[in-house]
């Protein structure tokens, strides 16, 4: 018991640790996913998301931060294993996808997004990119300067309360796919490879539900 009261006596003592940036970072995203939740600024559901996710959170790091983009993941990185990561993560979710989007909940849910294959290809990578660059780069790297790879894990708990609504098996999974996705930006220091997962994932679900395939 005195250990325990030692240690904690000890943390009260040290001084709040503040890095603005995190805050910014964790304020900002709060405010974003809050203010997306229940607004339409353009009318438009995809500009709206790439406004808010894409170019706010770059105009922060580069005006207000003033640091480079590719401090956050903004590049291609370790492409090299970026592209083998995405391959692999593509050919099993497609097995698993073949199972789980043909289930009763995913086909009520995406049984009638979009229309043709085209529409189902552009709407999904404008919906995702900035999606993907908001939690793969802003929020994972932002929190990163003061949880250092725990971020892999925080910004997979925003990531996933945001698939509220959606199929349950598919929010539940978040927790872990969200990690995954973190995981591999933070391995190849980009978005840029979960978004073509996620984009790829998107994109067979909805053909899968749809029963297009």
């Amino acid at each position: 018991m005195k250990k325990l009261q030692y240690i904690h006596d000890t943390i009260l003592k040290k001084k709040l640790q503040t890095d603005w940036k995190a805050i910014t970072v964790i304020i900002v995203s709060t405010l974003i996913l809050t203010v997306r939740f229940y607004n339409q600024f353009t009318g438009n559901i995809y500009l709206d998301g790439i406004l808010l996710y894409l170019v706010l959170p770059l105009a922060i790091i580069v005006a207000g931060f003033r640091e480079n983009p590719r401090r956050y993941g903004f590049g291609l990185g370790d492409w090299r294993t970026g592209i083998k990561l995405t391959l692999l993560c593509s050919a099993v979710m497609t097995a698993v996808l073949f199972v789980v989007a043909r289930t009763p909940d995913f086909q009520a849910y995406y049984g009638s997004w979009y229309g043709n294959l085209a529409e189902t290809i552009g709407y999904t990578a404008a919906d995702l990119f900035g999606w993907e660059f908001f939690f793969r780069g802003f929020l994972l790297f932002g929190l990163a300067r003061i949880a250092g790879s725990y971020a892999v894990w925080l910004q997979a708990v925003p990531f996933t309360i945001a698939h509220f609504g959606k199929p349950q098996l598919e929010t539940i999974s978040c927790i872990f796919g969200g990690a995954v996705f973190g995981w591999i930006a933070w391995r190849t220091r980009s978005f840029l490879y979960p978004f073509l997962i996620h984009w790829y994932i998107g994109v067979m679900t909805v053909l899968f539900a749809k029963g297009a395939i």
